[in-house]
């Protein structure tokens, strides 16, 4: 049987739309994308990660656990939790309601950790609704230096405030503004998270609605507006500042695409994530070549990582 065929029977069985699975064939091959469409089927734990602004960890696990709770550490950070068994749905425990954990899935504890924000840093978080990273930077953070989280949503802005007062954040001023024009605030950062809008085609394993959501023209959408939004960032950081980027799709027009364009114009250098786990970035998709630094990025897979597909590149301006 060739390929299109193939492809066609995969779509199928599987549910997808047939260009998604054409696509994964071109960047991972045939045994990589047969095993990703499965892993993507496979049942995947929801995670928690426990706040340090209000509780130390080990007492909190030891409360979850005579609860019923059974935690499974996540291995590259200290207070990341996958929840293999639960009595209770995670939001609405009382620990939950006081702000002594968030929902939050595994692998989107990484871009908060890999920016290494210190309490002295003035801190970007240029698309931040409902707050999971907010949060986190917060709590590396020990709730001092500044943080100021931009969304343009109204109603996630809602979830923002709701989520910063319920996990203690001190540190942090929201403004429901549009990320693109952040430059009016007039300040300077010293580190910026883009934790970019995207299709979310990595999502698929949580939400399989993506399979067919999603059309070729929403990438290229993103993907002009993700160079926009990482433009933005370049020109509200300090100069040596540090921008982490990441999105939630595995798509290589929202990440390495993007990244590249920047590295044509001499704007940004990448940095080591200094991580060990994750897939290394692109350096070549669809028959282009992109830069070799990219190599550096990380990415995440459900079928070798057991997270939901991400993408993660750190940035110094230049």
């Amino acid at each position: 049987m060739d390929d299109e065929l193939i492809i066609k029977e995969l779509s199928k069985k599987f549910g997808y739309l047939e260009y998604m699975v054409e696509r994964y064939f071109k960047l991972f091959g045939k045994e990589q994308t047969i095993k990703l469409l499965e892993a993507n089927e496979a049942k995947f734990y929801p995670s928690i990660r426990l706040n340090t602004l209000k509780m130390d960890p080990l007492k909190l696990k030891r409360r979850l656990e005579k609860k019923g709770f059974q935690l499974k550490h996540i291995p590259w950070t200290n207070y990341g939790y996958w929840i293999t068994k639960s009595k209770y749905p995670l939001g609405a425990t009382p620990e939950y309601l006081l702000g002594y954990y968030y929902v939050q899935q595994a692998v989107s504890m990484i871009p908060a950790q890999v920016l290494e924000p210190t309490p002295k840093d003035i801190v970007i978080d240029m698309c931040s609704a409902p707050g999971g990273k907010t949060t986190h930077l917060a709590q590396l953070m020990k709730n001092k230096g500044v943080i100021l989280a931009f969304d343009i949503n109204p109603k996630r802005m809602k979830s923002l405030r709701y989520n910063l007062e319920r996990c203690g954040v001190k540190n942090t001023i929201g403004f429901n503004l549009n990320a693109l024009e952040i430059e009016k605030i007039g300040i300077k950062a010293d580190k910026i998270l883009l934790d970019a809008p995207c299709t979310g085609e990595g999502l698929i394993c949580f939400d399989p609605s993506r399979k067919k959501s999603r059309k070729l023209e929403d990438i290229v959408f993103c993907s002009n507006r993700q160079k926009n939004l990482l433009q933005v960032a370049i020109e509200c950081v300090k100069r040596d500042g540090i921008i982490v980027y990441s999105t939630c799709s595995i798509a290589p027009e929202e990440n390495e695409f993007v990244i590249n364009s920047l590295l044509m114009e001499k704007k940004v250098e990448i940095l080591d994530l200094n991580i060990s786990f994750g897939k290394e970035g692109l350096t070549s998709a669809f028959g282009l070549k992109l830069d070799p630094n990219l190599i550096k990025s990380k990415r995440f897979y459900p079928h070798f990582h057991r997270t939901e597909g991400f993408f993660i590149c750190k940035m110094r301006k230049r």
